[in-house]
């Protein structure tokens, strides 16, 4: 598995590079087909202090690519966010997969 993480008008530091990857962890434990992992952090330049710091991440699956992005005023409450945005993709992907399978040994 490929993990990329960038910041955007900030930087990454080790203790947000291993909040990252410890989270990302809960995703790869359900799914373990994930090739690539892709995720920007971002720091805009608003005038609101909410929903200024942005996580963005992109997953390739076998056979699909999942996307989500979350706002929030705290970095790391938009990281736990982000993920549990992900894990709800990942497993209705992974009951996509299962049902199919389950459905074709049927009809054999």
């Amino acid at each position: 598995m490929n993990l990329t993480i960038s910041g955007h008008h900030l930087e990454v530091t080790p203790a947000l590079r291993n909040y990252v990857t410890t989270k990302l962890d809960r995703i790869t434990r359900h799914f373990d087909q994930v090739v690539d992992i892709k995720v920007l952090l971002t720091i805009e330049k608003q005038k609101e202090k909410e929903r200024r710091q942005r996580a963005e991440c992109r997953i390739h699956v076998k056979g699909n690519d999942m996307f989500a992005e979350s706002a929030h005023e705290d970095l790391y409450a938009a990281l736990d966010q982000l993920v549990d945005k992900l894990d709800r993709q990942v497993g209705r992907h992974k009951t996509r997969l299962q049902a199919h399978h389950s459905a074709a040994k049927r009809v054999m």
